[in-house]
C-alpha cells in the first residue's frame, strides 16, 4: 500500500495491482496579510553593522545595536527613539557612513612587548574606542581569562583559555571568534587576530583601551542616505538596504534635498513602501510646493511634509529639540492599521512646531491651500481638538481618488499580501480546481477585510470582486502561460468634511416626532 503525495504518482500508467494512497492538500486555503508595521529608518550612528537593516524593537535594541542618540543632523538613533514613542514597535534601521568609517583596535602583549593577539572593534565607529579588555589568570589553574567590556552592555567573559607560548595565544584567538563550546558564543564586541609571538603574556593582569575608532560621518550629504542599489559586485547602499525587509513606511532621517524625490518615489512604487520626506526646516509650504513641483513628482508612493518642523524633548540630551516632521509623521503611518488615515490621529511626543513656537497658527485657508498643494503639516490645533497631528493625510498625488494616506497603504497591503501567498501557483497546471481554489483564496482574505471593518461600501454594495474564469483567460492566453484573475476592492472613505446645516432662530417650527424618545 504505497502512499504518495499529489503529483507525484502518474496515475495513467500503473502496473502493479495494490491500493495507491495520493495525499491531497485542502482545496480550501487561508492566507493572512503581511505586516503592515514595519518601518524603515536610514541615518548615521557611532556603531553597528553599516548598510545592513537591522531589527530594532524597543529603546534597549537601539542603544546596544547603534550607541546613544545625539545632537545632530541625520542621528539614526534620534530618529529611532522619536518613532518608538510614537507607537512604532517593528523597526528595521540602516546605518549609513561616507567610507570613512574605520573600526578601534587594540593589543594584548607579550612579555617582550610584542602583540601576541590584535582585538578589531566588531563594527566602525568611535563607539568602538569606549572598548577595553582586560587579560588575567582564569578560574583553573594554569589558564587565562579574557574579558571584553563596552559601557552599557554586559561583558563577554572567555575564561579557563590554556596552553603555552604560541597555543595560547592561538587559543585566546579562537575563543574571541569561535566562542568556546558548550559555554560561550564568539564575541560580538570585537575580532580577533593573532600575532607571531612565543612568548607568555606580558603579566598576570593586562588591561587595553581601543583607540582609532572613527564613524565616517564627516562628508554627509541626503544623497548617502539614499545610496546606491546593488549590482553585481557591489552592495546595496542606503535606503535600498531596505530591500526585502517587509518595510512598508519609510523614513530617510532629515532628508530634504528635492532632487532625492523622484529617487525615493521609484523606490517607494518598486517596494510597496509609503516614502515620508519633508522640506527644509523653515521653508514655507509654497517653497515646498514648489519644489515639489519642479521634481515631478506626482505619485502615491511618496509624501512630502512642509518646512515647519516640530520640537521635540530630548529625555537623554536635556534640551528640546527641532526634528524633521518625517520622523513623527511616518512612525505615526506606521503604527495605524493599513486602512486607517493620519489626518486628525494625535501625535502625542510633539512638544510644538516651529510656526506654533512663533504662537503663528495655521489658518484655514493656508490648511487649505497646503491640502491643495498636495503636501501636509503637523500643527496644534487639529479639527478633533488641542493636540498636534496632521492636516491633510494626503501623498503627493494629484488624482483626487488615490491620494490618501489610507490609499497607499491599503494597497500596498493587499498587493504584497497577493504577492506573498500565491507564488505557488506558478509551475501548476491550469485546472478548474486551480482556478476555484485561488479565487476561494483571495476571496476569503478580502472577506476577512470586510468582516474586519477594512473595506467595504457603507451604502450596502459589494466590497470586493474576484474573476478567474474564461472570460478573462481566453484559450489564446492560456495556452501561452497565463491566467489573469482580475479582482476589485473597494475602500472605506475618509471623512474629510463634515457639514452640518443648521437651521435656528425665533421663527423656526419644528415637527416633533410621533414616536416617543428612548430613555
Amino acid at each position: 500500500m504505497p502512499i504518495y503525495p499529489a503529483g507525484s504518482l502518474n496515475t495513467a500508467a500503473l502496473t502493479a495491482p495494490d491500493l495507491y494512497i495520493q495525499l491531497i492538500p485542502p482545496k480550501t486555503r487561508y492566507i493572512n496579510g503581511v505586516a503592515t508595521d514595519i518601518l524603515g529608518i536610514v541615518g548615521i550612528a557611532d556603531w553597528g553593522p553599516v548598510n545592513s537593516a537591522t531589527l530594532i524593537g524597543s529603546p534597549g535594541d537601539a542603544s546596544q545595536k547603534f550607541g546613544t542618540q545625539a545632537v545632530r543632523k541625520y542621528d539614526l538613533c534620534t530618529a529611532i527613539a522619536v518613532s518608538i514613542q510614537g507607537g512604532a514597535a517593528n523597526i528595521r534601521a540602516v546605518r549609513v557612513t561616507d567610507g570613512t568609517d574605520t573600526a578601534a583596535t587594540s593589543t594584548l602583549k607579550d612579555t617582550a612587548a610584542a602583540t601576541g593577539a590584535t582585538l578589531t572593534a566588531f563594527y566602525t565607529g568611535t563607539l568602538g574606542n569606549s572598548l577595553s579588555a582586560t587579560l588575567a589568570t582564569g578560574s583553573a589553574a594554569s589558564s587565562w581569562k579574557l574579558t571584553i567590556s563596552l559601557p552599557g552592555v554586559s561583558p563577554e567573559v572567555f575564561d579557563n583559555i590554556t596552553g603555552t607560548g604560541l597555543a595560547l595565544w592561538q587559543n585566546i584567538v579562537s575563543a574571541v571568534n569561535n566562542g568556546q563550546s558548550g559555554i560561550r558564543g564568539a564575541s560580538q564586541l570585537v575580532v580577533a587576530t593573532v600575532g607571531a609571538t612565543t612568548l607568555a603574556p606580558v603579566a598576570l593582569t593586562q588591561t587595553v583601551a581601543f583607540t582609532s575608532g572613527t564613524s565616517g560621518n564627516t562628508t554627509l550629504t541626503d544623497a548617502v542616505l539614499v545610496g546606491v542599489d546593488g549590482v553585481i559586485g557591489s552592495a546595496r547602499k542606503g535606503m535600498y538596504s531596505l530591500r526585502g525587509t517587509g518595510a512598508q513606511v519609510a523614513n530617510l532621517v532629515d532628508v530634504t534635498d528635492s532632487t532625492q524625490w523622484p529617487t525615493m518615489l521609484t523606490y517607494g512604487l518598486s517596494e510597496g513602501c509609503y516614502m515620508v520626506t519633508q522640506g527644509i526646516a523653515g521653508a514655507s509650504y509654497t517653497t515646498v510646493a514648489t519644489a515639489l513641483t519642479t521634481a515631478g513628482c506626482d505619485s502615491y508612493a511618496l509624501k512630502v511634509l512642509s518646512g515647519d518642523w516640530v520640537y521635540w524633548q530630548d529625555q537623554v540630551n536635556g534640551q528640546q529639540r527641532m526634528i524633521a516632521p518625517a520622523t513623527f509623521s511616518a512612525a505615526k503611518i506606521a503604527s495605524l492599521s493599513p486602512h486607517q488615515n493620519a489626518l486628525n490621529k494625535s501625535i502625542t511626543n510633539a512638544v510644538s512646531t516651529q510656526r506654533n513656537l512663533a504662537q503663528q497658527p495655521y489658518s484655514i485657508a493656508e490648511i487649505g491651500a497646503i491640502n491643495a498643494a498636495r503636501l501636509d503639516v503637523i500643527t496644534n490645533p487639529c479639527p478633533g481638538g488641542s493636540y498636534f497631528g496632521h492636516r491633510s493625510g494626503l501623498n503627493c498625488s494629484s488624482n483626487s481618488a488615490v491620494n490618501g494616506d489610507n490609499y497607499t497603504r491599503m494597497t500596498n497591503f493587499i498587493s504584497l499580501t497577493i504577492a506573498a501567498s500565491f507564488g505557488g501557483v506558478i509551475g501548476e497546471l491550469q485546472t478548474p480546481d486551480v482556478r476555484r481554489t485561488t479565487k476561494s483564496t483571495m476571496e476569503s482574505f478580502l472577506q476577512n477585510l470586510v468582516d474586519q471593518g477594512m473595506i467595504g461600501d457603507v451604502n450596502g454594495g459589494a466590497a470586493f470582486s474576484v474573476q478567474i474564469d474564461a472570460a478573462n483567460n481566453p484559450d489564446s492566453r492560456v495556452a501561452l502561460g497565463y491566467m489573469q484573475a482580475d479582482v476589485q476592492v473597494k475602500y472605506l472613505s475618509v471623512i474629510r468634511y463634515f457639514l452640518v446645516n443648521l437651521e435656528a432662530g425665533q421663527s423656526v417650527s419644528i415637527v416633533a416626532s410621533a414616536t416617543p424618545r428612548a430613555a
